[in-house]
C-alpha cells in the first residue's frame, strides 16, 4: 500500500470578472461538492486592473471584484458546512477592503469563518530611480506575486483568503503548497501545480469552453453549458484534471492541451516561485473526463518580478457605416476621403473595411459590408481629447446624405471613452512588499526567493521532428483545404502581443506524429505572413516555438494588439478569434494524412 497522501482537490469557479455567477453555488451544492477541498477563483486580467482602477478613482473603498461578494453571500453556509476553503484574487486593487466586507458578511450570518488577505503588489505610487521603471502617471501598477502569502494565511487557519495581483496560477499553487507542506525548494512540485493551475484558472475553458471540438461533436449536447474544472493535485505536483459528473462539457486531452498553450510563449513559463518547463509537460487522457498532467519540471524563478502597468492613453471613438451591393471598395474610398475632411481631426485615425458581403445575396445583410471608422486622441490639455473624438464622430452624420448610395449608420454617433495603454515592467523581487495578513490581524512579510536564475532559452532543447523544406514533395499528393482539418488552435492576448497555440487534433486516427511533422513544415514565419496578411502588412515579428510532447507549436505575434486590450487597436482586441481565423485558411493538405477528417463548412446557407 502506498504511503503517499491523497491528492488535494482544487476547483476553480471563475476565469474572469463577470464569469458565470452561479458557478460557486453549482459546484458546492451538488452531491459531489463535499469532496472539494478548495474553491478558487481568478477575477483579474490586464484589462480588469484598469477597470478596477477606474472604480477605485470613483470610490476609494472600491477596487475589488464585487461579484465575488455576491457569490460568497450565497455560499457561506455551504462553505462552513462542507469545510471548504476559498482562495481568490478578487481583492484586485483593494484586498483589505474586500476582506473587511467579507468579515462583516460572515459576522451578520453568525458564522465562525476566518478571513486572511494578501497585499503588497500595488506599486502605483512608487517612482523609482534611473535603473528601475517609472510608474508616474500610472492608474495601476501591480506586481505579479507568488503563492507563499496565500500559504501563510492558510497555515494560520484562514478559511477564506483574498489577494491582490498574484499570478493566475498562484491561487491554485498556494492551496497545494499549504496542503503538502511544500517549501520554495520544491521546484518540480510547484511547477506541476503551476501547470494544473494554468489549465483550470480560466474556468470552463478547461472543460470544453472555446474549444474547436465543441462544434464537431466532441462534447455532449446536454447540459449545454460546460461545468467548471477540478484539479486533483498529487504530492509530487502531478495532477488529474476533471469535472463533476453531472455537469456539461468534457475534459479531454484536447481541452487540456488547449489551455496549456493558452497565453504562453516558449518552452519556459516563468513565475515568482518557479519557472515551469512547459515543454516537459505530458498529457494522458485517462477517459471518463479525467486527464493526467505529468512531467512538469521546475527551474529557479527569475530575479525580477513582472509588473502590470496601466495608464490612460487618451480618448477613443468608433463608428460604423454600412455599404450594400455593388462597388463596395469605391463606396468605402469615397466615404473615407470625405471623413478625412472632418475637423478637428484626431491624432490617429484608422479605417477598417470588413467585407462580409456576398455577390447576388438573397438577403440585404448578406449583401452588406461594414466600414469601421476608429480614432484616438491623446491631447494633454484637459478635455480636449474627448471633445476631439466626439466632434469627429458627429462629423460623419453631416456627410450622411452627401456620400455613396445606400449609406446608413448603426446608430447615433457614440461618445468617446478613455482608452488604456498597457505595458509590462520588471522590478527586483524585493521591491514589492508581499505581505500576508493573517486572520488574527498579524501582518507577516513574505520574503522573496533566496535563489533565482535568469530565465533560460525560449526554444525547447527536446528533439523536434525535422520539418521538410518542401512539404509538397515530402508528404505526397495534396489537396487544398482548411488548416483546421488537421489542427486545432487556441489564441489570446499577451499584453500587446498575441499567441496562437496550434496542436494536432486529438481525434485524428491517422499518424499524429506524421501530422506534427507536416505542421512544423507548414506553419513557418514565411507561411504565416501569407496566411495572416495582417502580419506582412504591418511588418510584425513572429516567433514559433515547438512543443513536441504535446505535438504542438506556439506562435507569438509581437505587437499585433498595439498597447494591449484596452487600446482597442484591432478588430478582435484580445485575439480570441485569431486562432480560428488561422484554422480556416486553406493550405496544401496531404491526401494520406487527412482521409479521416470531415469537411469544414466555411459559409452559412447558400447565398444564391
Amino acid at each position: 500500500m502506498s504511503d503517499s497522501p491523497a491528492p488535494v482537490r482544487i476547483a476553480n469557479i471563475s476565469g474572469f470578472y463577470g464569469d458565470r455567477a452561479s458557478a460557486m453555488t453549482d459546484m458546492l451544492s451538488s452531491a459531489e461538492g463535499g469532496s472539494i477541498d478548495y474553491i478558487t477563483g481568478d477575477y483579474l486580467a490586464e484589462l480588469t486592473m484598469l477597470i478596477l482602477a477606474k472604480d477605485k478613482l470613483r470610490r476609494p473603498d472600491g477596487g475589488f471584484a464585487r461579484s465575488f461578494l455576491t457569490q460568497l453571500d450565497a455560499c457561506l453556509d455551504l462553505i462552513a458546512d462542507r469545510n471548504v476553503k476559498v482562495v481568490s484574487n478578487a481583492g484586485g486593487l483593494n484586498p483589505a477592503g474586500l476582506a473587511a466586507e467579507l468579515q462583516k458578511l460572515i459576522a451578520s450570518r453568525g458564522l465562525s469563518l476566518t478571513v486572511g488577505y494578501v497585499d503588497g503588489d500595488d506599486l502605483t505610487d512608487q517612482s523609482q530611480g534611473t535603473s528601475l521603471p517609472e510608474f508616474a502617471g500610472a492608474v495601476s501598477a501591480n506586481a505579479y506575486l507568488g503563492a507563499f502569502g496565500i500559504v501563510d494565511c492558510l497555515d494560520a487557519g484562514a478559511d477564506i483568503v483574498v489577494t491582490g495581483r498574484v499570478t493566475d496560477a498562484s491561487v491554485i499553487v498556494g492551496p497545494a503548497a499549504h496542503h503538502f507542506g511544500w517549501t520554495r525548494d520544491h521546484l518540480d512540485e510547484i511547477a506541476g501545480a503551476m501547470a494544473a493551475g494554468h489549465v483550470i484558472e480560466c474556468g470552463a475553458q478547461a472543460t470544453g469552453g472555446n474549444y474547436p471540438g465543441s462544434t464537431r461533436g466532441e462534447l455532449p449536447a446536454e447540459p449545454v453549458l460546460p461545468g467548471f474544472p477540478i484539479a486533483e493535485i498529487e504530492v509530487d505536483g502531478s495532477s488529474v484534471i476533471t469535472k463533476q459528473a453531472h455537469t456539461g462539457g468534457a475534459v479531454t486531452a484536447g481541452t487540456v492541451i488547449a489551455q496549456l498553450l493558452y497565453e504562453v510563449t516558449g518552452a519556459r513559463y516563468p513565475g515568482p516561485d518557479a519557472t515551469l518547463r512547459l515543454d516537459r509537460v505530458q498529457v494522458e487522457d485517462l477517459g471518463d473526463n479525467r486527464v493526467r498532467i505529468s512531467g512538469a519540471t521546475g527551474e529557479l524563478p527569475p530575479p525580477t518580478t513582472k509588473v502590470s502597468v496601466n495608464r490612460i492613453g487618451g480618448y477613443r471613438n468608433e463608428l460604423h457605416v454600412y455599404l450594400t451591393g455593388l462597388d463596395i471598395e469605391a463606396k468605402a474610398d469615397l466615404f473615407i476621403r470625405q471623413m478625412d475632411t472632418v475637423q478637428p481631426r484626431p491624432a490617429t485615425v484608422e479605417y477598417r473595411l470588413e467585407r462580409t458581403d456576398h455577390p447576388d445575396a438573397s438577403t440585404q445583410a448578406a449583401a452588406t459590408a461594414r466600414l469601421s471608422c476608429v480614432c484616438w486622441d491623446n491631447s494633454p490639455e484637459p478635455g480636449v481629447a474627448e471633445k476631439t473624438v466626439n466632434a469627429w464622430a458627429r462629423g460623419a452624420i453631416g456627410i450622411g446624405l452627401g456620400t455613396y448610395s445606400g449609406a446608413f449608420f448603426d446608430g447615433t454617433p457614440p461618445r468617446g471613452t478613455a482608452y488604456g495603454v498597457y505595458e509590462p515592467a520588471y522590478v527586483p523581487n524585493d521591491l514589492p512588499r508581499h505581505t500576508a495578513h493573517r486572520p488574527d490581524g498579524t501582518a507577516v512579510p513574505i520574503d522573496p526567493p533566496e535563489r533565482t536564475a535568469p530565465v533560460g532559452p525560449a526554444l525547447t532543447d527536446l528533439p523536434v521532428p525535422t520539418p521538410s523544406p518542401d512539404a509538397a514533395a515530402a508528404f505526397g499528393t495534396t489537396h487544398r483545404g482548411p488548416l483546421g482539418l488537421l489542427v486545432d488552435a487556441r489564441s489570446g492576448d499577451k499584453g500587446g502581443s498575441a499567441n496562437i497555440g496550434l496542436w494536432v487534433r486529438t481525434d485524428l486516427t491517422v499518424d499524429r506524429e506524421e501530422v506534427y511533422r507536416w505542421l512544423l513544415s507548414t506553419v513557418t514565419t514565411d507561411s504565416l505572413r501569407t496566411l495572416l496578411p495582417e502580419i506582412a502588412d504591418r511588418d510584425l515579428v513572429v516567433d514559433i516555438h515547438p512543443v513536441p510532447h504535446l505535438l504542438a507549436v506556439n506562435v507569438v505575434i509581437q505587437d499585433i494588439l498595439g498597447h494591449g486590450v484596452a487600446h482597442g487597436a484591432r478588430f478582435d482586441p484580445q485575439a480570441k478569434g485569431l486562432g480560428e481565423w488561422l484554422r480556416s485558411r486553406h493550405v496544401d493538405l496531404p491526401d494520406n494524412l487527412s482521409s479521416d477528417t470531415a469537411p469544414v463548412s466555411t459559409s452559412g446557407k447558400d447565398q444564391s
